[in-house]
């Protein structure tokens, strides 16, 4: 059973400079506004308000750094698609995000989050893309699975997965998860805790 024993907010950053000084493996997690990001982390961690639930898109505008059993970094994203905000700080949030993305070291991989209630979205299919052009590691999961019936779920994934083999020969790593039902949970933790084995070994 994998479980974590301690989660710590060490600090929010608002661009790369000031994201904490480390060696330590990172996992970035990133999605669509109100795609439930916030309530996959407290799943994952185990703590009811460890990252903030907001039913007002765009709540996370900030790098946020989680210390995990003193062994590893969650870190938690600004979301992209907001609907609310001005172009100024889109650009804004798009920069700080790209450079993390692109320029930090211990980053280890980033999980892309994706609603499976709905049909492949443009925007995700094109950050994705981008994930892939750039060569940065990424998964993707597929939150919300408890709001339908299993066969739309995967009727969904596999439509994604269609479009995505037309330009990569090898997809990403899939999980699904439910903060409701905790589906996902293990694996996704089991996935963080083989990595770490390998580039720790």
């Amino acid at each position: 059973m994998q479980k974590i024993k301690s989660a710590e907010f060490i600090k929010s950053s608002s661009k790369l400079s000031e994201c904490p000084r480390t060696d330590l493996p990172e996992y970035a997690f990133i999605g669509r506004s109100n795609v439930g990001k916030s309530s996959l982390i407290n799943l994952l961690t185990g703590r009811n308000k460890l990252a903030k639930i907001s039913s007002k898109p765009g709540k996370t505008q900030l790098i946020n750094h989680f210390l995990i059993d003193e062994e590893w970094f969650l870190v938690d994203l600004p979301g992209y698609g907001w609907a609310k905000v001005s172009k100024e700080a889109k650009a804004r949030w798009r920069k700080m995000i790209d450079e993390y993305l692109q320029l930090r070291e211990n980053l280890f991989s980033v999980f892309l989050l994706a609603d499976s209630r709905h049909e492949p979205q443009k925007i995700d299919l094109e950050f994705m893309r981008w994930l892939g052009e750039s060569r940065i590691p990424f998964a993707v999961i597929f939150t919300k699975t408890d709001k339908q019936g299993k066969t739309k779920t995967h009727k969904n994934i596999s439509t994604y997965k269609k479009i995505l083999k037309k330009d990569w020969e090898e997809l990403p790593p899939v999980f699904l998860s439910s903060a409701v039902t905790g589906e996902g949970k293990e694996e996704i933790l089991q996935y963080i805790r083989s990595i770490n084995n390998v580039s720790s070994g």
